[in-house]
């Protein structure tokens, strides 16, 4: 089966690092490029990183370079709620634009656009579920609708435009997970959670880990077409409620429900318009035509709530417990680029090169000058036993489990050790694992006792 070299756009966004560190575990994706104009937001080991924003001649020319046949574009705004109508419009129709025209390179084989069910809209005569070949029944009526109508209006017209790429559009459904924020997350953790008068709408969702798995999967499979991304079962907007151990009330009123949801926004909650339509319809989508490609949901729809419900009971406890990642670019390139740790060989190598060999004895010889004549045959043994280490005879260590200790716990133990097991941890340090630190301070004790006076 044929590597893939695989662009993420989006890298900082929750599902654009989400998806670059399930690449990262699959051996068949040789190589994981993430593009974005802000640091990560995800530690990642093997994926290389590039700042660049949505410009299509940087892009092209970055999909040149490394030869990239596979493009995932996971940067699609689904909630109103993160940013501005027009960085929005930006980002989901403009920048949509600029990626499909730096994908258009010949070695681009498979395109994957991270949609959503938004797509489709909600109102009064929808179908119970919303089938892949359905049109969009009504025009769209909020400013996200429109983008995600348009944005992928561009990428049908790329797929008819380069037969010779295989091009996917998803449309999840809400997406529900511990790790996840959203706008029907904020909703659901309020103690208690606002409805409409008069309406109990079905609800539909998908875990967080089933959308990596998705995308994963179609990055690997290769599927042509457009694919609705939604767990079995469908729940009433009451049921989810209760699952979550919350209460729900009755206090948006069924007429100028607009008008109700800004009262609400001035005291701290924010319902976006897209998700009013839903709390007044709902939506189901018929979820077939992915699972008969092999995929399989880890999570139904009653799963991912009662998942959402156990964290939401822990979050509280466990908060602050984890650390938050942050972007070091230094660390990172040292993590990436550094011999000592993305050099195998250079990490196996247990002894010195002759011309190492040559130029330590010409130090330690050097260093036995300056001290006195008793030193210079002590270096000269010091020299020796380099040049055994440069020949690969490994001198055990005289401590237990001494590899696994850290450099403070070494130093500590020195002083406690004859002169002869110095000499042999010594040659044990410098044909293993050569720490600066260590190496200086069993020295340092080996110089005090020759230089202390004999009695």
């Amino acid at each position: 089966m044929p590597t893939r070299r695989v662009l993420i756009t989006g890298l900082s966004t929750y599902w654009g690092g989400r998806l670059a560190q399930a690449l990262e575990q699959d051996e068949r994706v040789e190589a994981i490029i993430g593009v974005d104009n802000r640091d990560p937001t995800r530690e990642l080991d093997r994926t290389e990183f590039v700042r660049v924003g949505t410009q299509h001649a940087l892009l092209r020319r970055i999909v040149e370079a490394a030869e990239i046949d596979t493009v995932v574009d996971s940067r699609l705004v689904v909630d109103s709620v993160t940013t501005s109508a027009r960085r929005a419009h930006e980002n989901n129709v403009i920048g949509t634009m600029n990626i499909l025209a730096a994908s258009s390179h010949s070695t681009v084989r498979r395109f994957v656009f991270k949609s959503s069910a938004h797509y489709y809209g909600t109102a009064q005569d929808d179908p119970a579920f919303f089938t892949e070949s359905m049109p969009r029944p009504h025009s769209p009526s909020t400013p996200i609708e429109k983008d995600i109508v348009e944005a992928e209006a561009s990428v049908r017209d790329f797929a008819e435009k380069n037969p010779q790429v295989t091009t996917t559009i998803m449309r999840f459904a809400n997406v529900l997970g511990p790790d996840v924020r959203t706008s029907h997350t904020t909703l659901f953790s309020l103690p208690v959670v606002p409805t409409i008068l008069g309406f109990d709408p079905r609800y539909q969702f998908v875990h967080e880990d089933d959308v990596v798995v998705a995308l994963a999967h179609t990055v690997q499979e290769g599927l042509p077409g457009i694919y609705n991304v939604a767990a079995d079962g469908v729940l009433a907007l009451t049921e989810v409620i209760d699952l979550l151990g919350r209460r729900w009330a009755p206090l948006l009123p069924p007429w100028g429900t607009g008008a109700a949801a800004s009262v609400l926004r001035r005291l701290g909650l924010r319902i976006p318009p897209e998700m009013l339509g839903q709390l007044r319809f709902g939506r189901g989508l018929d979820n077939r035509n992915l699972k008969a490609t092999g995929f399989e949901y880890r999570y139904t729809t009653r799963e991912t709530v009662l998942a959402l419900a156990e964290h939401l009971r822990l979050h509280p406890i466990l908060r602050g417990v984890r650390e938050p990642y942050r972007y070091e670019r230094e660390v990172e390139d040292f993590l990436r680029w550094s011999p000592h740790v993305s050099n195998p060989a250079y990490r196996s190598r247990t002894g010195l090169s002759p011309e190492e060999t040559v130029e330590l004895r010409r130090l330690h010889e050097s260093y036995g000058e300056r001290v006195g004549a008793p030193q210079a045959g002590t270096a000269l043994a010091q020299a020796e036993a380099l040049a055994r280490a440069a020949g690969g005879t490994e001198t055990p260590a005289p401590v237990e489990r001494y590899d696994d200790l850290d450099p403070e716990d070494v130093v500590s133990l020195l002083g406690s050790l004859e002169s002869a097991d110095l000499l042999a941890l010594r040659d044990h340090e410098r044909a293993r694992l050569r720490r600066p630190r260590v190496l200086a301070a069993i020295d340092g004790v080996l110089a005090q006792r020759e230089a202390a006076p004999r009695t």
